[in-house]
């Protein structure tokens, strides 16, 4: 009798650990993300056409996200929005965020927006970071936000030098970005 507690309990204990430490460790964002200070090699420029220009010192997956989200400037705000379609005439926030981080080789395949809750590493990245939550998500790249969000209403992808509320955001980064 006392073998059998002894294992069930060991059992019990087993299970509980490699249940903690399997789940994915959030972080949250700050209640203000960050808003725009130029740091030169470090930060991204934004152009009055409102594309971006990356800073020379970036690594090559930085520039191309930039590149990706720059073809995407303009493009309107589309509910499920380069879901189906990589190349498509809208965007919503999951798709965009996507989209871009799929052109630089950061991600495999298009995700919604709770789906970046186990995306890459916690917390704020070097170059990149991703802000989420169940029904918005968007990045910062090299000091620039990309969002589909400016003033509480959908306009599609954009850059922006300015932060917005983080509350109830969680922040991750790709690894190594």
């Amino acid at each position: 009798m006392l073998a059998r507690t002894i294992f069930q309990w060991t059992v019990f204990a087993c299970m509980a650990f490699l249940f903690t430490s399997c789940q994915q460790q959030q972080y949250d964002a700050p209640s203000q993300t960050p808003a725009y200070h130029f740091k030169a090699g470090r930060t991204a420029i934004l152009l009055r056409n409102g594309k971006a220009i990356a800073p020379r010192n970036a690594p090559l997956a930085v520039k191309r996200a930039i590149a990706a989200a720059n073809s995407l400037v303009g493009k309107p705000y589309r509910m499920g929005g380069g879901h189906k379609k990589h190349h498509d005439s809208g965007y919503d926030c999951s798709g965009s965020t996507s989209f871009v981080l799929r052109e630089a080789g950061l991600l495999d395949k298009v995700r919604p927006s709770g789906g970046f809750l186990n995306y890459g590493s916690p917390g704020p990245g070097d170059w990149v970071s991703v802000y989420m939550k169940n029904g918005h998500v968007f990045l910062y790249i090299a000091g620039l936000r990309f969002d589909t969000t400016g003033s509480g209403s959908g306009v599609g992808p954009r850059w922006y030098a300015t932060g917005r509320t983080g509350r109830g955001f969680y922040v991750r980064h790709p690894r190594g970005f």
